[in-house]
């Protein structure tokens, strides 16, 4: 997935199949991406593999033709964190997406030393002592939000232009990355047991998960088209909400996990 647009109140997905040729990429709807499961997971592995071998057999043009099926080939929402890694080498040989990559390069998050603590303190209370975020939090992510826009209010004497969108846009990147690419395998469980009843993450989650966004933004933001020179005032903006969160991070942040509902089966994490 190369790019990522909300359009008409839904979601479109700008797909390249890896090793094809550029004129078969397309626009699809989320309904044409694998869910993210360990049976789905297994077959992308297969697949992968599969071409590697049908690559060293074949060679030249000849040996392309448009993958079978959507489904069978690597487009699920994983793409946006697996992609990023191995995604970016073969765009920047291939010449295609260059000015994503540049871009990304310039979308870059400074998160305070405080903060990036605290992400070490979450990935251990998580995947070393098998302990979860206590749901529903409480502030959550939408409630947060609010008192960033509160905060901003009392400070400039109202809220200034383009605070409301960004806030709305991080929103939506929540709700629609968190069950993708911001838990750790032993929070999978509890997310399908908590949210329910088409409850938006937002409104379950807190600070925690919402710091994990922020680790994931440059490589979200490098599949959308932004202008250069809102760049800066993106960045300032977002830097200006990490502060925020630093300056409540005794309210915003647990400092200890519960260690009662554990998802059962170990495994490794989401970045493990």
């Amino acid at each position: 997935v190369q790019k990522a647009e909300l359009r008409k109140k839904e979601w479109r997905y700008f797909v390249h199949y890896l090793g094809w040729n550029k004129n078969w990429d397309e626009w699809v709807g989320v309904d044409r991406l694998m869910k993210h499961t360990e049976e789905n997971v297994l077959k992308q592995q297969a697949l992968d593999k599969k071409q590697g071998v049908d690559k060293n057999a074949k060679s030249g043009r000849s040996a392309q033709t448009k993958p079978k099926s959507s489904t069978d080939v690597k487009v699920e929402k994983e793409d946006l964190k697996n992609n990023v890694s191995k995604g970016k080498k073969r765009k920047s040989e291939s010449g295609v997406e260059k000015d994503n990559v540049s871009l990304e390069k310039l979308v870059k998050i400074q998160i305070p030393s405080t903060l990036r603590k605290q992400l070490v303190d979450d990935w251990e209370f998580v995947t070393q002592q098998d302990k979860l975020v206590k749901l529903p939090r409480s502030p959550t992510v939408d409630e947060i939000m609010i008192m960033y826009i509160e905060h901003r209010v009392y400070k400039d004497g109202k809220l200034l232009d383009g605070v409301a969108e960004i806030l709305k846009g991080i929103r939506i990147y929540f709700d629609k990355a968190l069950p993708v690419m911001l838990l750790y395998k032993k929070e999978r469980k509890q997310y399908h047991e908590t949210v329910v009843d088409d409850v938006p993450p937002s409104m379950v989650y807190g600070a925690e998960h919402l710091l994990r966004l922020f680790v994931k933004l440059p490589e979200l933001l490098a599949f959308v088209y932004i202008e250069e020179e809102t760049v800066t005032h993106l960045q300032q903006k977002l830097l200006d909400f990490l502060k925020f969160l630093q300056k409540n991070q005794n309210t915003f942040f647990l400092s200890a996990y519960d260690g009662s509902k554990v998802s059962e089966g170990k495994g490794k994490g989401r970045d493990d």
